[in-house]
């Protein structure tokens, strides 16, 4: 059942959205005095926070309709301001590049948002300071980021995902760290091994999705009677910071405590340390670690272990 909602409780809301945009100059034609309106600095600001971005990604990011994105990112173009191409990982998207050009404008706008907002903060003493930046982290909590965040949903592999998964994680692989193509081989030994061998009552495996779009996997398999073996978590560029990475891990940890382990275990390396924030989070502590040569790199694997009975 909805909650009241008090007239004046609307009100005050509204007059809160015309203060606010009045301030930003949400309304102005050129937002800071710039060429740009409030929706293309906001396009230029997204594309300036990363080298490439592809246009999946941007249109979550911004929430605009994939029409009008198109013909915003059009115009930047034919204005020297961006460049696009196919993914080299993955033909099927569409990444964006900002030119030396849209650079620079981008880094103007950047710059003149910062003015903006410190001139505004100066005025007020350290204590007003933290209570403007916590009251608006608190609207984003219980307004925006509720709202716009997608939800992930997980789903059982279907034909075809088995082959997604090898071929993203040997392409992130190389592209991010420059593994060679050791890492594709041995995601591939563990898929065939999985698809030979799998016990549905002892093994699983989940494909995450965002909007409809793959963005990430996890194996859960058997090491032996009483351990399960966490294999594989991939996680998009597209969908890091989402929560698809811990969606993952739980769920594979809720199937291996249903199936009967006692102790679940997984391997990594050191470097990649958002997947080890992750299982940290999740309880696993590390029990082993040793550094060789592996993918072509001087790597430190790990081995975590979580005691299922204990948690």
């Amino acid at each position: 059942m909805s909650n009241v909602v008090p007239i004046e409780n609307i009100s005050a809301v509204r007059a809160f959205n015309r203060s606010y945009t009045k301030f930003l100059g949400a309304l102005d034609e050129h937002l800071l005095n710039t060429t740009y309106s409030l929706t293309e600095a906001r396009v230029l600001f997204e594309l300036g926070q990363r080298d490439e971005t592809e246009v999946a990604e941007l249109r979550r990011a911004t929430g605009l309709d994939a029409g009008y994105l198109s013909r915003l990112l059009g115009r930047f173009e034919d204005n020297d301001l961006l460049s696009r191409e196919r993914s080299r990982a993955d033909a099927r998207r569409q990444v964006i590049r900002l030119t030396p050009r849209g650079r620079d404008s981008f880094l103007v706008l950047d710059h003149k948002s910062a003015r903006q907002i410190r001139g505004l903060l100066t005025g007020l003493t350290d204590r007003e300071q933290r209570q403007v930046v916590e009251a608006m982290d608190l609207i984003r909590a219980r307004l925006v980021d509720v709202e716009t965040a997608p939800s992930v949903r997980l789903r059982a592999p279907e034909p075809g995902d088995y082959g997604w998964v090898v071929e993203r994680n040997g392409a992130l692989y190389a592209t991010e760290h420059g593994w060679d193509s050791s890492y594709e081989a041995l995601v591939a030994q563990i898929v065939a091994s999985y698809l030979d061998k799998h016990d549905s009552t002892s093994e699983n495996a989940w494909i995450a999705e965002l909007s409809g779009e793959r963005v990430g996997a996890i194996f859960c398999v058997r090491k032996n009677d009483t351990t399960a073996a966490l294999r594989l978590l991939h996680v998009e560029p597209s969908a890091r910071g989402t929560g698809v990475g811990a969606t993952l891990v739980d769920e594979c940890l809720r199937f291996a405590r249903a199936a009967g382990y006692q102790a679940i275990e997984l391997w990594t390396v050191s470097l990649l340390a958002p997947a080890r924030r992750i299982y940290q989070r999740a309880g696993f502590t590390l029990v082993e670690q040793d550094t060789a040569e592996r993918f072509g790199h001087r790597l430190t694997g790990q081995t975590w272990r979580l005691d299922l009975s204990a948690s």
